[in-house]
């Protein structure tokens, strides 16, 4: 009897890590605030304050997000895409606010011929050839 193997798709993770460097006394701070109960965590507690900031300032975010005509989320661009793309004699211009995925298959010439820029708040996953392929339309 033979074995079977099947590939497990690849999780796309909903986070990125982040390293940020605190002065003392605002670390210390913090850690008070975690001692006494208000916060589970340190990370608990900076979530917090970002996520309190992101919602003082949302309505700044929500105009930039229309004058610019970002996507929001999650955008995978698959080889079939940036074909259809290329026989219609288009280009893309990218605009994401999250996560802009170009899948692992395609090629550098591909994706030359049918992205014009790419603009990611967040983070892009691409391979590492294609990232440098396109490293002068990465702003």
């Amino acid at each position: 009897m033979g074995a079977e193997i099947h590939r497990l798709r690849d999780k796309i993770c909903d986070s990125e890590k982040i390293t940020i460097n605190l002065g003392y006394v605002d670390l210390g701070h913090i850690d008070l605030l975690v001692r006494e109960g208000f916060y589970s965590n340190r990370t608990d507690m900076i979530r917090t304050a970002i996520r309190n900031q992101l919602r003082l300032h949302a309505d700044d975010v929500k105009q930039t997000i229309v004058r610019e005509t970002l996507e929001i989320g999650l955008r995978h661009y698959s080889r079939e895409d940036l074909e259809t793309v290329k026989a219609a004699g288009e280009m893309l211009s990218i605009k994401v606010i999250g996560l802009a995925i170009i899948a692992d298959d395609v090629p550098c010439d591909l994706a030359l011929s049918t992205i014009k820029s790419i603009t990611v708040h967040g983070a892009l996953q691409a391979s590492k050839v294609v990232k440098m392929t396109l490293a002068d339309r990465i702003r």
